[in-house]
Order: C-alpha cells, then sequence, then structure tokens
C-alpha cells in the first residue's frame, strides 16, 4: 500500500514492527522512492497536527484504482 506524505513525498508501507526495546511499541517501517527505508512510531505515522493552520494528517493512503 502507498501512502502520501503531507508534504507531497510517496512512500510504500513495508510492515508494521514491534521496537525490541519497549514492544508496546508498534513502528511503522516504509520506504522512499529511492529505496531508502525509514521507521516512525506508529502513533506519529497516522497523527493529525497543524501545519499552517489547517489539521492535515501526516501520511494519508493512496487509494488504488481498479485496473
Amino acid at each position: 500500500m502507498q501512502f502520501r506524505h503531507y508534504k507531497g513525498g510517496i512512500y510504500d508501507f513495508v510492515c508494521a514492527a514491534k521496537l525490541e526495546s519497549d514492544p508496546s511499541i508498534v513502528m511503522i517501517v516504509y520506504t522512499a522512492a529511492d529505496g531508502s527505508f525509514w521507521t516512525r512510531p506508529e502513533s506519529v505515522f497516522f497523527e493529525k497536527f497543524e501545519h499552517q493552520g489547517q489539521t492535515v494528517q501526516r501520511f494519508v493512503p493512496i487509494e488504488e484504482s481498479a485496473s
């Protein structure tokens, strides 16, 4: 599944993983177009916050078109 970052980048969701030092924290693993891998806590990946006076979601799923 792909997600669009609020700044415009498109990222591929890889998996959700537990943080080794604190298994109660779920990390989202995702990859950028350049092949680099990134992680964020699930709570941050899916959070909504204020940006330029509007409430935005950090990552928004991109709907797959029917083929």
